[in-house]
Order: structure tokens, then sequence, then C-alpha cells
């Protein structure tokens, strides 16, 4: 996989209308960008070329492949991982994250649709809002041509995909499916079971113009089914997601924007303890269903004329859901139920504007205010047999008004580029923070009503260059979070506690708070080779990101004072080439390493460092028709991605071979 750095230019020269989306801003480029395109069209799924990048992860270590849904929440900077995420995907303007959890479903975005990537790091208020904490990944939608593949691999892995763009109309489709592995190795028992998984996804997509104005209209929809790795645990999740856009105006000029949006999702996940010799599990909790609905509008209003420009904007937020579940089983049968949930809201409006200040000084900036609230929350539990209420807990309602900003002053030179930027943005506690418990094996995790809004302020300092063949970008940042959401330890079992009940041995009580604050400071840096060998073009890349983060629990959780954020990885780092060593034959080596993280706020569970190899090639039989092969993990390093209180590890995926065959359609 490739990952592409910006050009060491930061201002935008033109602007260009690409339906369903204005052009870039250029107040973005004057903060840390890093654009992937290549690398997607050959990655597996989306999430696996995003995390190449170093610092930007998933909550846990396991990627899509093997992550339950609940853990895929998506950060760009290693500052504190988050089940809900702590960055804002977008797909050409609308947010894809889940309205109730704040995760993204990644089997939904099928990679050959994503034409490009831009990750922006750091706080992204201004156009962004809520959620973009650490930063905001905007994905762009394929606008031409298209694909067809089939392949196959170890493990039971087969995927069918297909992408085709028919002038205003654009229609894809994707399967996929693997019996997985078995993640536990020493002290595997009859309890153990592969991380199995199928999941489809389809789009239609249709952007008719009329006169001057630009429409789009999309549809989409997905579905994936999950074995959780314990006899009986398994999940599905289950969504859709339409939206209407129209853009109008003209390129370095007057633009406009308008979208409306909304998004349908569902999630069951069934869990169960495991005995302590792993030889059986027993239920703990169904969750039957989890319907929950987003619904979102945007405008926005950009003029831009001559040395000057600036964009105004408004954009509204409203989710709904809540989680149905089963549990307390005994005597063979569940024996309580539960429904909890709520509204939440979030709207706001912002100002930016960026100004030459001389030909090679660039100056931007804008103010943003949202105003969020958590309404109509409930927690319901009833005994099922009587249908006698146990718990009736409804928190009261929370709102507040959150300001956030950014500024950044760039300086371009033909050589260097020196850019400096101080931004801050907030993020609200999901639904799911605020509403639903939750069980992994014997671990339970408490929801929290009373949760705040996390609140980011940072700034960095900048440096791009381009020295002969290679193109440098370095960073320096320095971040603080404030009300940091952690799952806090409460105790361990075996005991009864308030609200969550009875925690078996060898289990732990968490629950979800604000942790005080996160101080993290760290480098990111990265480099391009572009060489050419007997006329063939080819590619190194080179990146490492270094983040020092620490918490201050204060008063409301002195225990983690001093200690790492849990799932946060000091270093990563990757190396990609790619080498068309033929005509028709094109190699590709990717080399990643992430040093250790703990599993838990306590620093109790430290997941060992990892290096991953990965392999592929590309080979053109026709101008259209290509035959590839890929050996992931090829020296099948053991990645630990999770361990229990009693010691028991967890692995990521063994060495696997994929191939597979793809048809480039014509018009791409």
């Amino acid at each position: 996989m490739i990952q592409d750095l910006p050009p060491p230019e930061p201002a935008v020269d033109y602007v260009a209308v690409i339906a369903p989306r204005m052009g870039p801003s250029r107040a973005d480029g004057a903060f840390s960008v890093v654009t992937i395109d290549q690398a997607i069209a050959t990655a597996p799924r989306l999430d696996a070329a995003l995390t190449a990048v170093p610092g930007v992860q998933l909550f846990r270590r396991s990627s899509s492949a093997s992550a339950n849904p609940t853990t895929q929440g998506l950060s760009v900077r290693s500052i504190a991982g988050s089940g809900a995420g702590r960055a804002l995907v977008t797909l050409d303007g609308v947010p894809q994250n889940d309205p109730f959890g704040g995760w993204v479903i990644w089997s939904g975005l099928q990679p050959d649709t994503i034409q490009s990537a831009s990750i922006i790091r750091g706080a992204g208020a201004g156009p962004y809002g809520a959620g973009a904490l650490t930063g905001v990944v905007q994905l762009t939608e394929r606008r031409k041509g298209g694909v067809l593949e089939a392949a196959v691999g170890e493990r039971g892995y087969a995927q069918l995909s297909g992408v085709d763009v028919l002038g205003d109309l654009m229609i894809a489709g994707s399967w996929r499916q693997s019996d997985g592995w078995i993640p536990v190795r020493a002290g595997r028992g009859a309890a153990d079971r592969p991380l199995g998984y199928e999941a489809a996804s389809g789009v239609i997509r249709y952007s008719p113009s009329v006169g001057s104005t630009d429409l789009a209209f999309r549809a989409a929809a997905f579905e994936e089914r999950r074995d959780s790795g314990l006899a009986g645990a398994a999940s599905r999740a289950t969504g859709a997601v339409f939206s209407a856009t129209a853009i109008g105006g003209e390129p370095n000029g007057r633009q406009w924007r308008l979208q409306a949006w909304s998004r349908v999702s569902d999630l069951e996940n069934s869990s169960f303890s495991v005995a302590a010799d792993r030889s059986a599990t027993s239920p703990a909790a169904e969750q039957f269903g989890t319907p929950a609905t987003g619904l979102g509008f945007n405008a926005a209003l950009r003029n831009e004329q001559g040395s000057l420009g600036w964009e105004l904007g408004v954009d509204a937020r409203r989710a709904e859901g809540e989680t149905r579940e089963r549990f307390r089983y005994m005597a063979g049968s569940f024996t309580r139920g539960r429904i909890a949930g709520g509204t939440q809201t979030v709207a706001g409006v912002y100002a930016e504007g960026w100004r030459d200040l001389g030909p090679d000084l660039l100056l931007a900036g804008g103010l943003r205010l949202d105003h969020w609230s958590s309404t109509d929350g409930r927690r319901r539990e009833r005994d099922l047999s009587s249908g006698a209420p146990t718990l009736t807990l409804s928190p009261p309602d929370a709102d507040g008004w959150q300001p956030t900003g950014r500024i950044a002053l760039v300086r371009s030179g033909e050589i260097v580029t020196l850019r400096g930027a101080a931004y801050a943005g907030f993020r609200p506690p999901t639904l799911n923070e605020l509403h639903r418990p939750f069980r992994v094996g014997n671990d339970v995790t408490e929801a929290n009503a009373a949760l705040e809004p996390e609140v980011l302020y940072g700034a960095e300092f900048g440096v791009a260059a381009t020295l002969g063949g290679w193109r440098l970008d370095g960073t320096v940042f320095t971040t603080r979070l404030d009300k940091a959401i952690a799952n806090v330890t409460i105790g361990s079992g075996p005991g009864s506690f308030p609200v969550a009940g009875f925690i078996p041995a060898g289990g732990v009580l968490r629950q979800r708070q604000n942790a005080g604050v996160v101080d993290a400071w760290g480098i990111e840096a990265a480099a391009i080779y572009a060489f050419t060998v007997q006329g063939r073009d080819g590619r190194l890349t080179v990146s490492a990101g270094y983040t020092d983060a620490e918490v201050d629990g204060g008063s409301a959780a002195s225990q983690l004072t001093g200690l790492r954020p849990a799932q946060t990885p000091r270093l990563t780092a990757s190396a990609n080439l790619v080498w068309p060593v033929l005509d028709s034959l094109v190699v590709g080596v990717a080399a990643r390493y992430e040093g250790d993280r703990f599993e838990d706020d306590l620093n109790s569970r430290k997941l060992a460092p990892a290096t991953t190899i990965d392999l592929r090639a590309d080979w053109s039989l026709t101008p259209r028709l290509t035959v590839w092969g890929a050996l992931d993990n090829a020296f099948d390093e053991a990645v630990e991605t999770g361990e229990t209180a009693t010691g028991i590890e967890s692995f990521d995926a063994p060495r696997t071979l994929r191939i597979g065959l793809r048809m480039t359609l014509y018009g791409s």
C-alpha cells in the first residue's frame, strides 16, 4: 500500500466544483493533510488503507476483518483510543459514523468505490463540527470508470465486487466472506471458535446537472454477520444511508452547497461468559436490536476573489436510538430485559476565511459555535417472567454551547514550506456511551448518562520540503484532551455491584467516565522517494509517528494519573515500496511496526509490539485484465490484540494468501 503526502505547497491554486461536493478549501491546505489514493485500490478493506498511516487507528489492533462493530471507531492521532472513535469520517460531505455508537461499519464502504481519502490531522473545527476531535477523514467517491474483481484465499476467504460509472449513474456492489481464525493460542479450549464473517454492500448514485447546478442522489445499504471467537457469540450489523446534494456556482468565485442525509442502522450482538478452563460458554447478554436513526443537514456559501476567500455555513445532526437486550442468564434462560437509549442533537454555525498576505504567505482560520443536547434518556430493566420493573433510570436532559476554532499561517517556498496551526474541537458522548452497558467475556462495562462532551485543544508546527526526488514532511504537535471519556476500572469479581449486578471470577467491572485530562505531544514524519528504473516509475514511502500521552485523572480518577491511555501506542512506523519490475508486473512490499500498547486503563495488560510485512504482485495479462496475489502477514507475526484478566491472549490474523482477478471496465 502507498501513502501519499500532500504537495509541499499548501495553497489550492484553483477551486473546481466536483459533484456532489465543492472543491477543496484553501483553509484545509494550511493544516496537516495526508492524501491516500493508490493504496485504496489494492487494499483488502478501506480501514486497512487508512490505518497504514502512522497514528491512524481503530480502537483495538483488530482490523474490520475480525473486530466487533462496536470497536471500529477511528481516531487520527494516537492520543487515546475509543470504541466510538475520535475522528469524523465523511463521504462526499456525509458523515459515515453510526448514529448510535459513533463507530464506522467499514464493510459498508467498498474500497473500489472510493477515489481518494484526505486525512486532516488535528481538531477539525470549521466546516466539520462535532466529532472531528483528533481529525477528519474526507472520502471522495469514484467519478468515472469501473472495475470487476473476484478473489479467493486461505481459510475460506472469497470476494466478489464491482463498480461502474455510466454517465451520471454509478452502481456498485460487494460481497465477501471468511471462515476466519481462532484468536486464542495458548490456553485455548473447546469454547474458542474462529472469527468468521460475511458482509455485503451496495450503492447507487445519480448525479445529473440542471443548468449550472450539480445534483447528486445517493442510496447505499450494507449487512455484515460475524462470529465473535467464542461458542455462540456473534453479531449482525445492518444499515442504509440516503443523501441528496445540490451544488452551484463558479470556480474561483461564489459557490454554494445544500445537503441533506439520513442514516438508519441496527445491531444484534450476543455475548457469552467463558469457563475458567475455556471448555464452555454461558450466555451473558443478547442484544437483539439497536434501532437507530440519524438525520442531518448542512449548507455552505463560499466566495473567493483574488487573494481573499471566505466560507459561511450551518449544519445540524440528530440521532435517536435504543438498545434492546435480554440478560441475567439463569437456569437455562434469560431472566431480565433491558431497553435503554435516548436522543441527541448538535447544530452549529461557522465562518472560515483565508487571505494571501504576500506571494508566499497564507493566513487561514475560522470560528464555530455549536449547541448540543442529550434528551429523552431512559434505561428500563424488568423481570421477564413477571414483567415487574427491576431498574428504572430517567437521567435529566443535558445541553450546552461549545465554541471552537482553528487558525494557521503558512510560508511557501520553492524548496521548503513552513506552517503553524492551533485549533480546538469537541465530541459529545454517543448514545451508546451514555446509555448502553456491555460485556466482553467476563468483563463488564457500565454506561454513564452523566457524561459530558470531550474538548481538545492543540497546536502544531510543520515543515515540508522537496529535495531531488524526495518529498519530505514533518510535524510536531501538542494537545490537551479535557474530560476524556474512558472505561475506568471500578472493581473485579467475583462480587455484586450496584446497577451492574454480579461480576464473575476473573471478570472486571468498568464504567465510562470523564476521566480527567490527557496531555500528549508527538512527532509525525514521512518521506516519499520517486525513482525510475529502465523507464519504469516506482515509489518508496517511509513514515512514522511518535506520541507520548499521559492521563491526569484528577479527583475523578486519581488512580489513572501518570498512566498511558488504554489502546494508545507510542510509536508506529510503516514503509511501502511499489516497483514495476516489468512492463506487465508490479510488486509491492508493505511493512508496519507498532510499539506496545495497554489493553486496560490501569496499564496492567500490555500488548507486545509487532511488525508485519505484506507482499503483493500484480501481473497484467492484457491492458484491462490483471491477476494478482497477496501474502498478508508474510512472516506469520504473532500480533497480540487482546488479553484477559487471567492472562489469555488473543491474536490477529496469521499469514494469509489471497489471489484474485481484476478487470478494468471501459471508461476507466
